[in-house]
């Protein structure tokens, strides 16, 4: 089963990014990004396309220039996650054929975010806005454009959230911090996918 949920691996490290995405991925989370920001980050994703590219949609987060979409587009990555909405980056990354999910907070940058070609919406911080403040964007969004809440969303308001018109979620820290185990992965990895279904 396929679930709207992002699993966001800031600080991953190449030799760890396997074993962690694959217990993601037999949890149930089969959506991937590694943030730029991260330590050798090419390699990180490199290595999970090569493994999982079949089974998992993979790509990166703070994607910031057409210049790094064009790497990922060369790499076969999947998706491309920004904490902002360029249009340049947008075009590029549709351009390429792959998904692109720009951070936006107000209508404004939605709006021009979906005229560049967004897949979909990235509320972030999402927890600046709370429900309430997504629900009032989304009373003037189309249905059909899919909204994740990152930053401010996880299982304890799931539910919440959803109702506000929340699509799906982009989950970091309460799925994956730099240096943990696998096992805590996993566990938190079982958490947040019960969460979900749960809302869902």
């Amino acid at each position: 089963m396929t679930r709207p949920l992002i699993a966001i691996l800031r600080g991953i490290t190449p030799p760890e990014a396997e074993a962690h995405a694959e217990a993601l991925i037999a949890a149930g989370i089969t959506t991937l990004e590694v943030p730029l920001n991260s330590p050798d980050p090419w390699d990180s994703i490199a290595r999970l396309l090569k493994r999982f590219g079949g089974d998992a949609r993979i790509g990166a987060g703070t994607v910031l220039t057409p210049g790094q979409v064009d790497l990922l587009a060369g790499m076969g990555a999947h998706l491309v996650v920004s904490p902002n909405a360029d249009p340049a980056v947008i075009r590029a990354t549709r351009a390429a054929g792959m998904d692109s999910w720009p951070g936006v907070m107000t209508p404004t940058e939605c709006f021009a975010a979906l005229a560049a070609g967004a897949t979909g919406l990235k509320l972030f911080p999402a927890g600046l806005l709370g429900p309430a403040g997504l629900a009032a964007i989304r009373a003037v969004l189309p249905p059909e454009v899919p909204v994740y809440a990152v930053g401010g969303a996880g299982a304890a308001n799931f539910a919440e959230w959803r109702r506000a018109g929340a699509d799906g979620f982009g989950i970091g820290t309460a799925l994956y911090r730099p240096g943990q185990s696998v096992a805590d992965t996993r566990a938190a990895a079982a958490a947040i996918v019960s969460a979900w279904d749960e809302a869902a």
